[in-house]
Order: C-alpha cells, then sequence, then structure tokens
C-alpha cells in the first residue's frame, strides 16, 4: 500500500507539473524502499516509468550515478520495455545520497529527470567544526550592534493594506550605513498584547520582496508579519537598482555571499544577521506584540536565516525552515564532499583556508547547534541548491526539540500542503 501511495504520488505530481506547462510526457521513479532511504552497504534500486500522451514508450534508457552534487562515477543504459525499467543505482559505504540522472532518446528529442536516494543519511556529520571562540564572537558582535541606538523609520503602504492588515514599510538600521526594509503587516484592530510575530527572511539573491499567497496563513490566525529583504534597498526601486547592486556586491564572482570571505569581520553575512537581532528588537516594541511569540520562517537563504536568528537570539520561541542554504558551506574543501549553496566549488580558489576559517563562524550547521527552541524542518531529496546531505548536516546538528517533513519528490520547493502543515506545527507550539 505505501509503494501504490507513493507511485500515485509520483505519477500525479508529474502529471500536475506537465499539465501546468502542457507537458505530454511524464517521468515516475519509484526506489525499492518506500522512503527512498537504505542502510550504508545496502543496494538500492528504483524502476523507472517513462509516458508520453499517457503511452508507455520503449527506448534506451541511459543513466549516470553519482555522489551528491559529485561528477558521475558510474554510467550505464538498460533497455526500457512497456515504458518500465530499472536501474541498479548501488550503494555508498558511508552516509550520504546516491543521485541517478536519467535520460531518454525518442522522437527526435531528449527527455531528463533524476532521482536521490539516501544511506544512513542520520548519520551524516557535518564538515564544518565550531570554533571554540563561536559563542564569543557572537556576543560581542550583538553587543557593540546594540550600541548603535535602534533607528528604525516607518511609512504606511495603502496600497498594500487589505480587508484584515494595515502595511507598513519599515527600515532598520544595523549601523549608520547599513539595514534592512521590511512590509510589516498588523492585524486591523488589535488590542495590545494579543498578536504573535512572525519573520520571513528571503531567498537568495538582489530583488525587490515578494509576498507569496500562503502567507494567507498567517494572516487567518493574527500574526503580525514582517517580510524582510537583507540589502537596504527600497523595494520600491526600479529592478536596474537590484540589478546594478547585484553587480556591485560581485567582487570575487560569487556574489554577495562570496563578498569578505577572508575575514570574519568584513564577511558580508555579518551585518545581515545582526539586522535579524535588531529587527526583533524592534517588533518586540510593537503594542501588539503578544509579549511571547517571535517565530521564525523562511526557505532556502531564508531557511538559513531562520535557523541563524533561533540560535543567535534568545527571545525567538519557534523556528521553521524548509531546505536551508548556507549549510555546511566549505565542505567542498574536502575532495568528494557536498557541500550546501552557493556551491562555492563552482568559484576556483574562494575556498582558501581563510575562507573556510571565516564561513565556519557564518554557516548554518554552527547555529543550529546552539538552537534549543522547537525547529520543524523540511526538505526534499532531488532538491540540486539545497542538497539533502547537507540538509541532514543541519538537521543532524539539531540536539532540541524537532520536526521533519522530509519529502522525498520535492526539488528546491515546498508544496502548499507543506505550508498549511508548518502553520498549523507552529500554532501548537505557541507559548501561552
Amino acid at each position: 500500500m505505501k509503494k501504490f501511495l507513493l507511485t500515485l504520488a509520483c505519477v500525479l505530481f508529474a502529471w500536475t507539473a506537465g499539465a501546468q506547462f502542457y507537458s505530454d510526457y511524464a517521468w515516475t521513479t519509484i526506489p525499492d524502499h518506500d522512503d527512498w532511504l537504505y542502510k550504508t552497504g545496502e543496494n538500492a534500486s528504483v524502476e523507472v516509468i517513462f509516458v508520453k500522451y499517457g503511452i508507455p514508450r520503449d527506448g534506451v534508457l541511459s543513466y549516470e550515478i553519482s555522489d551528491d552534487m559529485q561528477p558521475a562515477d558510474v554510467r550505464g543504459s538498460v533497455e526500457m520495455k512497456h515504458g518500465r525499467a530499472v536501474v541498479p543505482a548501488g550503494t555508498r559505504t558511508k552516509p550520504g545520497f546516491r543521485d541517478i540522472k536519467l535520460t531518454l532518446q525518442l522522437d527526435g528529442s531528449t527527455y531528463r529527470t533524476h532521482v536521490k536516494v539516501g544511506f544512513s543519511p542520520e548519520e551524516i556529520v557535518p564538515f564544518t567544526k565550531e570554533p571554540a571562540d563561536f559563542t564569543a564572537f557572537w556576543n560581542k558582535a550583538v553587543a557593540e550592534a546594540e550600541k548603535f541606538p535602534l533607528t528604525v523609520t516607518r511609512e504606511t503602504v495603502p496600497e498594500r493594506n487589505t480587508m484584515r492588515e494595515d502595511c507598513f514599510l519599515v527600515k532598520v538600521m544595523v549601523n549608520e550605513t547599513q539595514g534592512l526594509y521590511g512590509y510589516l503587516y498588523v492585524p486591523k484592530g488589535a488590542e495590545p498584547h494579543t498578536c504573535p510575530v512572525v519573520i520571513f527572511p528571503p531567498g537568495a539573491g538582489v530583488s525587490t520582496i515578494i509576498v507569496p499567497n500562503w502567507h494567507n496563513y498567517y494572516t487567518n490566525n493574527r500574526f503580525i508579519r514582517f517580510v524582510i529583504e537583507i540589502h537596504g534597498i527600497d523595494p520600491r526601486s526600479e529592478q536596474s537598482v537590484f540589478s546594478a547592486a547585484s553587480r556591485a556586491m560581485n567582487v570575487n564572482g560569487a556574489g554577495y555571499l562570496g563578498n569578505g570571505i577572508e575575514s570574519r569581520d568584513d564577511y558580508y553575512m555579518k551585518h545581515v544577521y545582526l539586522a535579524l537581532v535588531r529587527s526583533i528588537d524592534y517588533l518586540t516594541t510593537l503594542p501588539e506584540w503578544d509579549g511571547k511569540n517571535v517565530v521564525m520562517k523562511g526557505g532556502s537563504q531564508g531557511g538559513a536565516l531562520s535557523l541563524v536568528a533561533a540560535g543567535l537570539d534568545k527571545r525567538v520561541t519557534v523556528c521553521v525552515a524548509d531546505h536551508p542554504a548556507l549549510a555546511d558551506m566549505a565542505a567542498y574543501a574536502e575532495q568528494g564532499r557536498t557541500g550546501g549553496y552557493p556551491h562555492f566549488n563552482r568559484n576556483p580558489g574562494i575556498l582558501t583556508p581563510k575562507a573556510v576559517e571565516t564561513l565556519a563562524y557564518f554557516d548554518v550547521v554552527n547555529f543550529a547547534r546552539q538552537i534549543k527552541v522547537p525547529t520543524q524542518m523540511s526538505f526534499g531529496y532531488n532538491d540540486d541548491t539545497c542538497p539533502p546531505t547537507t540538509s541532514y548536516a543541519v538537521w543532524n546538528s539539531l540536539k532540541g526539540e524537532k520536526s521533519s517533513m522530509f519529502t522525498p519528490i520535492n526539488e528546491h520547493w515546498a508544496s502548499d500542503a507543506t505550508e498549511a502543515a508548518h502553520v498549523a506545527w507552529i500554532m501548537e507550539h505557541l507559548v501561552k
């Protein structure tokens, strides 16, 4: 029954995603373990189904198999019969994931998909070690940042008001030159001390603030929402402003996430992490705040920043992170290791010993080790942006109360159902 449900889910996903783009074909990949997980040393195999116009098609299925985010070390092919074939995925002797990339040439077109299976992922140990002075470094940084007076500007944004919320554009400064913007949504008619606050950090990039539709789940539960960017650029700016800023920050080919990487004091993300603390400083002054609950919720870079804030600031009471980026970033410095986004292995020469030392102070796994509050994580095994190897490195580093929503078929996205489940879990874990 489990395998049938998984197969059905895969087919429905493929059909739904295909229908959105008017696709005429669908892949289904079914590992022989229902949860896609194996013990190290166990051999895995994957049944592959391919249909076009709903009709099973035959052909030569080529495959390449590699460790997660690594070059292929196995290549082969197998004949598809009645649209089906079984690919031997092999095993691993160390905890981690194998990625099976599939290619089918048919009717003059090339069709591709992939599937990842895990081997004892609960035993994955991060490459990144915690510096001896990690806590002292961040305690000092926060103390120095809070010497700067809390400086906030706030203006109404009538065009973003809704029937249930008033919207304000807020800028929070970290120092005289660095800060962040955010859209603050406050429930209409909220009585003092009645509303939990939730902060939504952004995914990676330099762009305006996007507010997705699933935020309605938080609106329905009368949260104060603070939806932020991290670069101090007014979200009402033209795209040319964001593009110019992105180019200016890209000093070594690795974008802003490589900016200042040779120094823990000059690294770009230092003021971003401190801006999260200063944002909490501000939000906890709002008269509508319930005086108890500060929730962090984000995905990708936003998931990373949510975990950072939860590890850095004891006022955070609940944390939810989808497929976190910035996890085990320096792992590529060891040959054969899988590192997290932004995948510094793509920028030759950037992971110098000094850069590796710097990144340890900013890596999500070291903040995860500090988290004491309830934390929920979700991620997909098929993710090539924030790979499951590094998500498990974070998950395994969490020592407090934690909850998982592992969704094998997902790539770098979370479904609406997952977002709804996150809110339900948050509601259960609010401080009463």
